[in-house]
């Protein structure tokens, strides 16, 4: 499963790509593709194991459902 973050653009806004690149809309920035293999969940990785970035949005995410239960 590709992690819910990443997406793919052909434009940074200024400037179009000859082909679309990675990027983590959680951070707000294109990442490598090598990044993007761990999103993609490439290679044994898992975006939920091995990506501290996804791992401190879930979290902060939990919090804030705790936090309404008060």
């Amino acid at each position: 499963m590709t992690c819910s973050y990443l997406c793919y653009r052909s434009s940074d806004g200024k400037h179009d790509f000859d082909h679309e690149r990675p990027y983590c809309t959680a951070t707000g920035s294109f990442v490598s593709p090598m990044r993007a293999d761990i999103c993609n969940d490439r290679h044994e990785f898992s975006h939920t194991t091995h990506c501290e970035i996804y791992q401190r949005v879930a979290e902060r995410t939990a919090d804030a459902a705790v936090g309404t239960l008060d």
